[in-house]
């Protein structure tokens, strides 16, 4: 069956397979959201887990499906490579950083105001919506990247790296969909928002795949872009995060262990 899908996908064009993979990780988004309809609650160590995997898939992918082949192609392309990766992985993160500053200014404006909780959860799905952007522009250039068989872009490591941004994808439905519950918000739309923010992800995912086929010497600065973001996202979210469980340890083993899986597809059968 993982060969015929693997085969199936590999058929398709690389915008496709970008919208495909998208869509999963908005699925698992919404999965995230379904939390409010069984759960007050979540256990809190099943979520350190996904994070801490996620955290070394992104890592992994950051620089053997998204870092190496942007120096590659930018090399190719006779533009400065080094130069090139900085500016891509810096604007990436440089993005994300500005994203929360917005973010913390807004939500300490309205604590000031003593404006009520939902309002500040409305917050949290405009933060959560907007760091689905870069996400979802990260799946779509890795799928994208594929149309110039570059090294180390393979079908196996996109997926790979589809899969950890879904998991990272399901603790960020439940802090969505669970706040608005508290705040009294019905079953029905809670979850309906939850999932909601992430639907950004498969439109992010469709224009990063077609930038990065249409317009190929934007290639090397998305893939290196799409790195800094996703880098970000695991220094200032995944691992302080995971790091909180009581079984911390635990937590970066698992950090480990999909990070070297990661390694082993991309190296070794890449």
């Amino acid at each position: 069956v993982r060969r015929y899908w693997m085969e199936f996908l590999n058929s398709l064009n690389p915008v496709i397979q970008a919208f495909i993979a998208t869509l999963f990780t908005w699925g698992i988004t919404a999965l995230g959201a379904t939390v409010v309809f069984a759960f007050k609650k979540v256990n809190k160590t099943v979520m350190d887990s996904m994070l801490g995997f996620a955290a070394g898939v992104m890592i992994a992918s950051s620089f053997w499906s998204m870092l190496s082949p942007s120096i590659e192609m930018a090399g190719k392309l006779n533009m400065c490579s080094w130069f090139i990766a900085f500016i891509g992985f810096f604007s990436g993160g440089l993005l994300l950083f500005i994203g929360d500053k917005l973010f913390t200014h807004f939500d300490n404006h309205l604590k000031k105001e003593n404006t009520d909780r939902k309002k500040r959860c409305w917050m949290l799905i405009f933060s959560i919506t907007l760091h689905n952007i870069p996400e979802g522009l990260a799946v779509g250039v890795s799928f994208g990247s594929l149309a110039y068989g570059l090294e180390g872009a393979t079908l196996a490591s996109a997926c790979i790296l589809a899969l950890g941004i879904g998991l990272q994808n399901f603790p960020e439905g439940t802090a969505v969909s669970v706040p608005l519950r508290r705040e009294g918000m019905s079953r029905k739309k809670a979850f309906f928002y939850g999932q909601l923010s992430g639907i950004v992800e498969p439109i992010a995912g469709v224009i990063g795949a077609i930038l990065a086929i249409k317009i190929r010497f934007l290639l090397p600065f998305l893939l290196a872009f799409a790195a800094g973001a996703m880098i970000y996202v695991v220094v200032q979210e995944l691992i302080p995060e995971s790091q909180t469980n009581k079984k911390k340890e635990v937590m970066a083993l698992f950090t480990l262990i999909s990070f070297s899986v990661m390694m082993i597809l991309d190296v070794a059968l890449g």
